[in-house]
């Protein structure tokens, strides 16, 4: 089972997590505060980290942006409900996803798997793909520009390789919702919005001549499209 890192400063929600996370057989490692959440990091090598929004100290912003610096490790968000403008500031951070507290433990048990499915999509292609400068390898879960390969979240890359699959096809957000991030509800249009503008950042997507990205293109009123280059 995964490996979880928990921070919460909120005992009775640490708690209440991390005893129903062990229930279903992860092992849990929970952290009080920031710092102590990014000092377990190399010693407890976790496979995803929930990470509280609102910590004493180095708050969850912080500890998400420290993290990304140098690994694309899955984060889950925890959110208090009303926190509308720092859950956009974490996603831009680079969490893959937030659950709004307080929030059953199966809820939380579905969006950890469901994070970590997009490290594990079954290969549906062989061989690397091109587009224009990008290449795309399905089978090893790689994307590279220019021979450089692109250091991108869980939920980057999966929404990248959904995209280029289907070239031209506009994908309206709540189908993106649906196909990349697994919400069948209706669901926060926020994650797509912010995991696109941290891909074209990723992806140096600048204007083309029409003064739209290259890469990945808004289509006003309808969703996004890969190209066309």
């Amino acid at each position: 089972m995964p490996r979880v890192l928990l921070v919460e400063d909120d005992p009775s929600v640490r708690e209440g997590v991390e005893l129903g996370l062990r229930r279903r057989g992860h092992e849990v490692l929970a952290a009080g505060t920031g710092e102590a959440g990014l000092a377990s990091l190399k010693s407890f090598h976790p496979d995803l980290v929930l990470l509280d929004l609102m910590l004493p100290g180095m708050n969850g912003v912080q500890v998400c942006r420290r993290i990304r610096e140098t690994s694309q490790l899955p984060i889950i968000m925890l959110t208090a409900r009303g926190d509308d403008f720092d859950v956009v500031i974490g996603l831009e951070a680079g969490a893959d996803d937030y659950i709004v507290k307080p929030a059953r433990t199966e809820v939380i048990e579905a969006r950890i798997r469901a994070v970590l499915r997009r490290l594990a999509d079954p290969v549906t292609r062989s061989g690397p793909e091109f587009h224009g400068e990008l290449a795309l390898d399905r089978a090893g879960l790689t994307a590279a520009r220019n021979g450089e390969r692109l250091a991108l979240a869980p939920s980057e890359l999966k929404l990248l390789l959904h995209l280029a699959a289907s070239p031209e096809q506009v994908f309206s957000r709540q189908q993106l919702l649906e196909s990349v991030w697994e919400h069948s509800y209706h669901g926060d249009a926020r994650l797509v919005d912010a995991c696109v503008r941290r891909l074209r950042q990723k992806l140096g997507d600048t204007a083309g001549p029409d003064g739209a990205p290259r890469y990945i293109q808004t289509v006003r009123g309808f969703g996004y499209r890969f190209g066309p280059l």
